[in-house]
C-alpha cells in the first residue's frame, strides 16, 4: 500500500507542479497565482529530488521505474549551482535558479546540507561517484560557514545563511552538517570529516539542547535563543548519534539517539502535536527514526510514521487530483507534496535498507 501511495503522490507532483518548459524545475505551488516566481526555491526542489531518490529505493524492482526521473532531477538540481559568488568564496547551491532561469540568490547552509545528504544517499544506493564528489564540495561550503569570531555570544556553529539579514546559528544548519560529515567519513575514512562533524555536534549540544532533551531552533549573536521545538530538529540529532555509534562503537551514542527519539515521540506523537508540524519537517523526522530502528531494532517509530501517513492520506488528500492540502489551503506546495512522497516511499523500503537514509 505504501508503494502505491508513493507512486500516486509522485504522479500528482509531476502532473501539477513540474514546470513543462524543459528546465526540469518545479513551481512553488499549484495552482500558480499571479505574482508567483516562475520556479520554486532550492529547498522545495531538493525535497522533490529526495522524493524521487527515495522512490528508487523501493524494493522488488519497483524503484527501477524512477531511475530516469532521478537523472532528470540531477539536471534540475544543477540549475541552482553557483561556481562562484558566495561570501566565503566556496561554490554551492543558490536559493533560486541561476541564469538563464533566474537571478540566483543567497546561499543557505541548510539548503546545501540537504543536497549533500541526498548526494550521499545516491552514492550509497546507486554508487554514483559524481554525487559523492558534489557532496564533498558541499561540505567544504558548510565548513566555510563556521562562526570563528570568538567575540560573538556562543561563538562557533555554522550560520543558517550567508544573507546579511540573519546571523542565526541553527540546529538545522549544524546537525545536518554533522550528519553529512559523518557520512563522508564513513565512506572516505578522512579524519577531517569526523573532526568537523564532532565540532558541529558538540556546539549544538552546548547551546541548543534543552533540559527537556529536545533541541531548540537557533541562537543569535546576542545570545537570544528561539525555543520552538520543530520535529526535524529532533530527527536529525537521532541520525547523527546513530552514525557516531556506528563509527566509534560507543554505545552511549546509540543510547542518546534512543533518548532523543523517545522524548520526541512523547512530545510530538503521544502529545498530539505531530499534525501541527509541517509535513516536510515530519518526513525528515521520521526517516531519521527509521535509520535508528535499522540499527537498534524495534518498530515504534515506523508504526507512528505509518499512522501519520494514513491520517494525512485520509484527511488532507484530494482524491480527484492526488494533491495534499494542509490547514484548509486552496493550494498545494511542492515542498508538501514531495514530503508525502518521501513518507510513503520510505515506508515501502525494506527496514534493513533504511541504514542508507540520510
Amino acid at each position: 500500500m505504501s508503494a502505491a501511495r508513493a507512486a500516486a503522490s509522485y504522479q500528482a507532483l509531476q502532473r501539477y507542479l513540474a514546470v513543462g518548459d524543459g528546465s526540469g524545475l518545479y513551481h512553488e505551488r499549484y495552482p500558480v497565482a499571479a505574482g508567483d516566481n516562475a520556479y520554486s526555491y532550492e529547498w522545495p526542489f531538493s525535497q522533490a529530488h529526495t522524493a524521487t531518490l527515495d522512490l528508487t529505493g523501493m524494493p522488488g524492482g519497483q524503484g527501477e521505474a524512477y531511475l530516469r526521473d532521478l537523472a532528470a532531477r540531477a539536471v534540475g538540481q544543477q540549475r541552482y549551482w553557483k561556481a562562484s559568488g558566495g561570501t566565503t568564496g566556496k561554490p554551492g547551491y543558490a536559493s533560486y535558479p541561476v541564469p538563464p532561469y533566474g537571478g540566483g540568490g543567497d546561499f543557505f547552509y541548510d539548503d546545501n546540507e540537504w543536497v549533500g545528504l541526498l548526494d550521499v544517499q545516491r552514492y550509497l544506493t546507486h554508487g554514483d561517484r559524481e554525487a559523492l564528489e558534489r557532496a564533498e564540495r558541499v561540505f567544504q561550503l558548510v565548513v566555510s560557514g563556521w562562526d570563528s569570531d570568538t567575540a560573538h555570544a556562543d561563538s562557533g556553529g555554522v550560520f543558517w545563511t550567508q544573507a546579511a539579514w540573519s546571523q542565526d546559528r541553527n540546529t538545522v544548519s549544524n546537525m545536518p552538517g554533522a550528519q553529512l560529515g559523518l557520512r563522508l567519513h564513513q565512506i572516505t575514512g578522512q579524519a577531517s570529516y569526523l573532526d568537523w562533524a564532532r565540532r558541529m555536534y558538540d556546539w549544538t549540544n552546548r547551546h541548543l539542547l534543552s533540559p527537556d532533551g529536545l533541541y531548540w531552533d537557533h541562537v543569535n549573536l546576542t545570545d537570544t535563543v528561539e525555543t520552538t521545538f520543530w520535529s526535524y530538529n529532533q530527527g536529525v540529532p537521532v541520525g547523527v548519534n546513530v552514525l557516531l555509534y556506528e563509527i566509534t562503537g560507543d554505545r552511549e551514542y546509540l543510547d542518546r539517539a534512543q533518548r532523543i527519539a523517545g522524548a520526541a515521540h512523547s512530545y510530538f506523537v503521544t502529545g498530539g502535536r505531530l499534525l501541527g508540524q509541517p509535513p516536510y519537517f515530519n518526513s525528515i523526522y521520521f526517516k531519521n527514526q527509521l535509520l535508528l530502528e535499522s540499527v537498534a531494532g524495534g518498530h515504534t517509530h515506523r508504526d507512528a510514521m505509518r499512522e501519520y501517513g494514513e491520517t494525512v492520506w485520509n484527511r488532507y488528500r484530494d482524491a480527484g487530483t492526488g494533491l495534499f492540502h494542509f490547514d484548509g489551503a486552496a493550494w498545494t506546495e511542492t515542498l508538501q507534496q514531495a514530503a508525502m512522497v518521501q513518507v510513503y516511499a520510505a515506508l515501502a523500503w525494506d527496514p534493513a535498507d533504511c541504514r542508507k537514509l540520510y
